[in-house]
């Protein structure tokens, strides 16, 4: 069976993600990361998940990208609740973070011999962030297979990206026919002190929003629903 590197956030979009990787019959090698994020509750989350879908290690690396700052998530800026500009990157960006996370994950699969990463971004619901476009995933692909020993003896590895032209809705439908269980994840850039999601913030509305639109209750008990 095929080694696939997943990027397990613990949010709706990576356990979907994760869910299609086990579907695809690879063998699961999941990576999270604690970076700074002040949701921080999100990589417990992702522990009881990676461990649920029968993983065969989870790794969560330890970064602090709060020495760089720059967004809603690693710093003191405030989560901006009731939506965001249009056109507009908000402030819940975090400054080459897929760029970072996928970095790791590439370092990981050469070692296991895995052949794809995949990585749950969405170009259509989602919040504007650059690292989430078709271009990028493209791109990124692209250097993989100039910058490892692998790609360089013609092991290409391909980034996978299953939900990037999915609605949110279409993601929730797939993730339910996949048998995901999202009362274990967490989607909140603003949790309670509880650690229940704030409903407010934009990632909050997307999912909600999504749920919605799938004719489904969303299993989490918000603040503001």
């Amino acid at each position: 069976m095929s080694r696939a590197v997943v990027l397990l956030s613990g949010g709706l979009d990576s356990t979907t993600t994760l869910a299609v990787a086990k579907r695809d019959g690879h063998t699961l090698y999941a990576m999270s990361f604690a970076y700074g994020q002040r949701h921080a509750l999100e990589v417990d989350a992702a522990r009881a998940i990676a461990k649920a879908a029968g993983a065969a290690d989870h790794v969560v690396v330890s970064i602090d990208l709060r020495v760089f700052g720059g967004s809603a998530l690693t710093s003191d800026i405030p989560v901006p609740k009731g939506g965001t500009s249009a056109g507009t990157i908000p402030v819940t960006y975090v400054p080459a973070r897929n760029t970072i996370f996928l970095s790791y994950a590439l370092a990981w699969a050469e070692v296991l011999e895995a052949a794809d990463i995949y990585i749950g971004v969405n170009a259509l619901d989602y919040s504007g962030y650059p690292d989430c476009r078709p271009e990028f995933i493209s791109a990124f692909e692209n250097l993989a297979a100039k910058a490892t020993r692998a790609g360089v003896e013609g092991s290409s590895t391909r980034i996978r990206a299953p939900l990037i032209d999915l609605t949110k809705a279409e993601i929730i439908k797939l993730g339910m026919s996949l048998g995901v269980d999202y009362s274990k994840t967490t989607s909140c850039y603003d949790p309670s002190p509880e650690g229940l999601p704030c409903g407010q913030c934009d990632s909050c509305a997307l999912r909600l929003e999504g749920f919605r639109i799938a004719g489904v209750r969303d299993p989490l008990r918000y603040v503001h629903r």
